[in-house]
């Protein structure tokens, strides 16, 4: 689970290889960090990923802890970059941020089936001149 983790980070995040999800993510995934007009199961992923990289097309994921417990893994990371294009609705602002994200991602086998997730928005707007 952890090298999943982590490889998801490098590779889907920090450098936009969509072409990993499949690897990764159970086709029927859940995702209950949901937002509007997110498309359902593994889907919702990659539209996540490809959106908030449009927006921010230096984005990088560091992991800062992984936390293994049953069939379940707890992530903090830091998110940082530059926005430089519109994220999810918001303006571009050519403004660094660097913010935390805590997930909670159930596995079956070697695969994520289901995520939780809390994303410092409120940090990201008010580091990009937008709160």
């Amino acid at each position: 689970m952890k090298a999943a983790a982590r490889r998801f980070m490098q590779e889907v995040v920090s450098e936009g290889r969509l072409d990993v999800i499949p690897e990764l993510v159970a086709e029927d995934f859940v995702e209950h960090e949901t937002m509007p007009g997110a498309p359902e199961g593994r889907e919702a992923v990659g539209w996540f990923v490809n959106g908030f990289r449009s927006g921010v097309p230096d984005l990088r994921a560091e992991v800062d802890d992984l936390i293994v417990e049953g069939d379940k893994l707890v992530a903090r990371s830091t998110w940082s970059g530059t926005q430089e294009g519109e994220l999810f609705g918001m303006p571009a602002t050519s403004k660094r941020f660097a913010i935390t994200v805590i997930d909670i991602v159930r596995f079956e086998g070697d695969k994520a089936v289901e995520h939780w997730g809390v994303t410092d928005v409120a940090g990201m707007m008010e580091q990009v001149g937008l709160a």
